[in-house]
């Protein structure tokens, strides 16, 4: 209760003018330097602490070539290599010496570095990190080494059934997107990357360019100092950004089905994805298929009482709406118990998508939902490190932070009539894959 009380009264604190402007609660510097880099800084208090993220609008979608997946991924572990000026081990120790959390993640619209530090450090922090995204540098072996450790890694989440499953849903559920392959890439592309390395270079200069990133600051920060000291550490990197040719996606006519086998034990676990939207912060449907996925499917659903509590048929059933730059899929997954109820929980799911299509939500219903969700974003947002690592996707998605107050004001405004729409038209049949994994011990 105290931490929440507290929170309340620093957002109060934060002035009028934030809060009339939408939901997001802390005020927001733009500046675009000439070579088009993005830079936001987003004060607030966190004495003496910064969190600084670089994001590459650049994931697994972009890998457009056959044969040349998993180079978003593979570079999320090579910018760690270093340069010649600050080498990989030299980078690791000024890092462990200032006591800097340093981490990254790659996923299929965008790739993200991240670093907490205390705000003295901010030179010397700019200094390592301007120096790597301009200036990476890598021997052919070094490269080799890389790629044995991502096929490595590959093989590893083999030992997960849900990365089995991942794999072959989105391989049956598109034909020409580039979100057909995993983030980590299609297993004869890894294993094939080793010889790779004039690409790998191609790669990087192509992806990694101003136009192409966006930097954020957030914490104990004066806007118009960070400005000033990110002019003099990326104003020379040079423009050369090459946009991907992603095919478009035909329109799935008929439903597809996939039946996976794991070598190892694990519940049958089935998923229905369907296709969905781009992300879009002012799109109706999107928002009313993100309320209907909590509404139908969460933990005080009917079919969650049923299944998971009472019967105690499953372990788990959760939907999700994807959030990406091209149509991706929704998904209602569940872990099922007995193997001989797969189809009957299929059909509990699917007279679950008959009833919203044919029943309006309550309106109270709904908007304690919506309100929910909102709050549930804010209490999320009170350390440097939260609130940018709650603001990278919507950055990478649409290049702004704008779209968090946007998305949640329509959030606001989806009525029972746009969620029975969006059901009818997002969760058919003919868009449908379904996916039944089942342990082959």
């Amino acid at each position: 209760m105290k931490r929440i009380v507290m929170f309340v009264i620093s957002l109060c604190m934060l002035g009028h003018a934030a809060a009339q402007n939408g939901i997001f609660p802390y005020k927001v510097h733009k500046k675009t330097l000439a070579n088009d880099l993005k830079v936001f800084v987003i004060p607030m208090s966190s004495p003496g602490l910064v969190s600084f993220y670089s994001i590459v609008r650049t994931g697994s979608r972009d890998e457009y070539e056959p044969g040349y997946t998993g180079f978003a991924h593979f570079f999320e572990h090579m910018m760690f290599r270093g340069t010649k000026n600050y080498p990989g081990s030299v980078y690791d120790r000024m890092m462990t010496e200032m006591g800097a959390n340093i981490n990254a993640y790659t996923t299929d619209d965008y790739t993200c570095y991240h670093v907490d530090f205390s705000k003295e450090d901010l030179q010397t922090i700019l200094t390592l990190e301007s120096d790597r995204f301009q200036n990476l540098d890598y021997t052919e072996q070094a490269f080799k080494t890389e790629a044995g450790a991502v096929h490595g890694e590959y093989l590893k989440s083999l030992s997960s059934p849900w990365m089995l499953l991942n794999e072959n849903i989105l391989a049956t559920a598109f034909d020409q997107h580039t979100y057909r392959h995993t983030v980590i890439g299609f297993r004869k592309d890894i294993e094939a990357m080793p010889g790779m390395y004039e690409y790998s270079k191609k790669f990087y200069n192509r992806y990694y360019r101003p136009e192409n990133v966006v930097l954020l600051a957030t914490g104990d920060i004066d806007p118009q100092h960070f400005y000033t000291e990110v002019e003099k550490y990326y104003g020379n990197w040079q423009k050369g950004y090459i946009a991907p040719k992603i095919p478009v996606e035909p329109e799935q006519k008929k439903g597809r089905k996939v039946n996976i086998t794991f070598k190892g034990r694990t519940l049958p676990i089935v998923v229905l994805a369907y296709k969905g939207i781009a992300f879009d912060p002012d799109n109706i449907d999107l928002a009313a298929c993100d309320l209907f996925c909590d509404l139908a499917f969460g933990e005080t659903s009917d079919i969650y009482k049923k299944l998971v509590i009472n019967e105690q048929r499953v372990q788990f059933i959760r939907a999700e709406v994807s959030s990406n730059r091209d149509p991706a899929l929704n998904e209602i997954y569940t872990m099922i118990k007995n193997p001989d109820d797969i189809e009957a929980v299929v059909q509990e799911i699917e007279e679950t998508l008959v009833k919203f299509t044919n029943e309006p939500v309550s309106e109270n219903d709904l908007e304690k939902l919506a309100s929910h969700n909102k709050y549930a974003f804010l209490m999320n947002l009170d350390t440097p490190s939260q609130v940018a690592g709650r603001l990278a996707r919507f950055i990478a998605l649409t290049g702004d932070v704008d779209a968090v107050d946007r998305y949640y004001a329509t959030l606001e405004n989806v009525t029972p009539e746009n969620i029975q729409s969006a059901v009818k038209r997002y969760f058919t049949d003919t868009q449908r894959t379904v996916a039944v994994l089942k342990g082959g011990m």
